[in-house]
Parts: structure tokens; C-alpha cells; sequence
């Protein structure tokens, strides 16, 4: 466990960002931000500025409530997407749903998109960035589909798919940063914090 000397909050409901933090040994709590995404949708198209507009929208949801309570931290927020040829995919609803995203993705490529979002209790900065992940799939048929939305992954995730469970097994290529496509580009986080905030995740105690 790596021994931070500033509070690091993830402003975030998402179960695959909570593991991947725990995974990478750094010390964090969690702040959940409820915003209503749905107002964002519908005013933005644009894949690269919408996730980026939902994390900082997450982000000062949470800074917000942290300030009223003096509590001091640097809080992380992200959101993420799959654009497909210029269109837009979000999170299945339902079972019906999930078929229909993963029966567009397979046999093709599609992108990856999470947009985050970073700042200070204390400090009026907030940096602003994305990451993009090329992901390709294999032509599964409907029945293997079916199979697979059946183990319940596809709930709450972009896409309707986890890299990180059983999605692995039809999963033929990554171009970019495979903890993208698990919920976070740890490698902005790392040069942000080092970078934006002075706070080098190798030279903390140990």
C-alpha cells in the first residue's frame, strides 16, 4: 500500500476504476457523483468533449461537497464511452439492450474513449484530458452474444463489455492503454499528479 501524504478521492461509482486504483496500490477513498448525464447527452455530440464535460461535471460535484465538509484531498473523476464510426455508445439499460451494442461491435473496431478529470479541494485548478483506446473484436454469433450477456458483465459498463473478465476471450486487439479500457488511462493519472499537483506516486512512503 502506498502511503500518500495528500488524500486522494475517486469521484466515482465505477467498480473496474475502484480495482484498478487497488490493484496499482494506491491509497484512495471513494466519493460517488451523482449528476444527471442524461442533460449532457443530449447537448453534446462529440465523443471527445462529452466524456470530457461529464468528468469535470463529476469532478466539482464531488469537490464541492468535500469543501463543505473542509475536508481536504485531491479528487479524480472520469467518464468513458465507445464511439463507433462517429456514433456514440453508452451503457445497456437492459439484457435487449447489451445484445444490440455488442452485435454492432463485433468483427470491427471501435474506440474507447475516457475523458478525465482532476483538481484540488484547495486549489482552484483543474486539468482536463482523455485518453482513446483502439479495441477490436471477433465475430461472435448471436448465441455465444447471448452467452455471454448471460454472465451479467455488461452492467454498468461502456459498451457492454468487461476486458477485464470474460470479454477477454473475444477481445483480438488493443492500440493504446489496455487500464483505459478497464475505466482509466493510469499513465494520464501518474503525469498529471507528478506534473499539475507535485505529487510523484514512486516517491511516496512506502
Amino acid at each position: 500500500m502506498v502511503i500518500l501524504l495528500k488524500k486522494l478521492i475517486l469521484a466515482s461509482k465505477s467498480i473496474d476504476r475502484r480495482n484498478i486504483f487497488k490493484d496499482s496500490g494506491i491509497q484512495f477513498k471513494v466519493l460517488a457523483s451523482n449528476i444527471d448525464e442524461s442533460e449532457f447527452k443530449k447537448k453534446i455530440s462529440d465523443p471527445i468533449l462529452l466524456v470530457k464535460e461529464l468528468a469535470k461535471a463529476k469532478v466539482l460535484y464531488a469537490k464541492e461537497k468535500l469543501v463543505r465538509k473542509n475536508y481536504q484531498a485531491i479528487i479524480i473523476a472520469a467518464d468513458t464511452i465507445v464511439e463507433l464510426n462517429g456514433n456514440i455508445i453508452g451503457k445497456a439499460k437492459s439484457k435487449e439492450e447489451a445484445f444490440i451494442i455488442l452485435k454492432k461491435l463485433m468483427g470491427l473496431s471501435h474506440n474507447l474513449i475516457t475523458g478525465i478529470a482532476i483538481t484540488e479541494t484547495n486549489n482552484s485548478k483543474i486539468v482536463i484530458d482523455y485518453d482513446t483506446t483502439l479495441v477490436e473484436f471477433l465475430n461472435l454469433s448471436d448465441e455465444e452474444i447471448h452467452g455471454y450477456i448471460n454472465t451479467n458483465e455488461w452492467k454498468g459498463r461502456a459498451g457492454a463489455y468487461s476486458i477485464s473478465d470474460k470479454a477477454s476471450l473475444f477481445i483480438t486487439k488493443i492500440n493504446g492503454s489496455s487500464s483505459n479500457v478497464i475505466g482509466f488511462p493510469m499513465h494520464k493519472l501518474y503525469t498529471i499528479l507528478k506534473n499539475e499537483f507535485r505529487l510523484n506516486l514512486f516517491l511516496v512512503k512506502d
